[in-house]
């Protein structure tokens, strides 16, 4: 097939040869409703249990193209200053050639250093587990290094992250996976050179945003998104939200150099929001007659209204 052909090389063209490459972690549009996948210390800071859960297609018309399934539970402790949560994110390249997921438990404490204002202090533990079919590769590409297959290799993480809130701005610092990990050593002892194929490296997060009140059923939110890691160049997501009557959700994103997005989302009940986005690519490949954009559908649920604290806006 002409469009598999095409992606493939995109794909894995310094991800599965012999040579350093820095991977990122998986990055979403809709990151203001998916917070606790890039910072452990949002955890408890809805005041209640909530479920998230979030599926990304990326370059759809591209066979074998990415996707990225996640889901996000998190809740405060009663009558505590703690927070606790479970991250669960999986990546899947190429129709399973390349599978990676990661299972995260997360810790939060929180403190008040002010009447509205809250600072989180947030820790998670966890690691993945990745599956690589080199035979799947050779498919596309007679080249690949003869390997052997990697099947669930585990390889163990923990992430730390500091988030501060109030009722109307937030901010937040985070590292969520620490410990950088080198993968498929191809080094011979009687050679001096070792290759890696790919090396898990460090992604530093900053978050950010503001709630502004246009009129009584009104609300503006501008937000920011940075991740740096080594290797690779600065993402920047900046996104501008509009809340309409507390229920319709509307806005538009722009990732730099990268893709540009629409956002909507609808409250559909107090405890259930649906939301929905769309990428379209800014770069060469985004003009390309195989690739139709990017979608993300995303799903919370506020199980329970038990907890008497002071929720956030639905905005964050």
């Amino acid at each position: 097939m002409v469009k598999r052909h095409f992606l493939i090389p995109f794909l894995f063209i310094g991800v599965v040869f012999q040579s350093l490459v820095a991977q990122q972690d998986a990055q979403y549009t809709q990151y203001m409703f998916n917070t606790l996948s890039v910072n452990p210390a949002y955890a408890g800071s809805r005041g209640q249990l909530s479920f998230a859960g979030l599926y990304r297609s990326q370059w759809v018309g591209l066979d074998g193209a990415p996707e990225t399934f996640t889901l996000n539970l998190h809740s405060p402790i009663r009558n505590s200053r703690l927070g606790y949560g479970v991250s669960i994110v999986n990546d899947n390249i190429g129709d399973g050639v390349v599978q990676e997921t990661f299972f995260d438990a997360v810790l939060s404490y929180t403190i008040d250093v002010a009447r509205d204002a809250k600072l989180s202090f947030g820790l998670k533990a966890g690691g993945n587990m990745l599956s690589l079919d080199f035979n799947g590769l050779r498919n596309f590409d007679q080249e690949v290094v003869q390997q052997d297959n990697i099947d669930n290799q585990f390889n163990p993480n923990f992430g730390l992250g500091i988030y501060y809130h109030t009722d109307r701005f937030y901010a937040g610092v985070s590292a969520p996976n620490v410990l950088e990990t080198e993968y498929f050593d191809n080094g011979d002892s009687s050679d001096d050179s070792v290759n890696f194929l790919a090396t898990e490296r460090i992604n530093f997060y900053f978050i950010t945003g503001y709630v502004f009140d246009l009129g009584a059923d009104l609300k503006f939110k501008p937000a920011l998104l940075t991740k740096a890691v080594g290797g690779a160049p600065l993402q920047l997501d900046m996104s501008a939200n509009f809340l309409f009557a507390d229920r319709f959700s509307f806005g538009a994103a722009y990732r730099w150099d990268a893709a540009v997005s629409a956002l909507a989302g609808f409250q559909i009940t107090d405890q259930i929001m649906l939301g929905l986005a769309y990428d379209r690519e800014t770069t060469e490949l985004g003009g390309t007659q195989f690739n139709d954009g990017s979608f993300e559908v995303f799903l919370r649920l506020e199980l329970l209204k038990a907890f008497q604290r002071t929720v956030s806006p639905r905005f964050f």
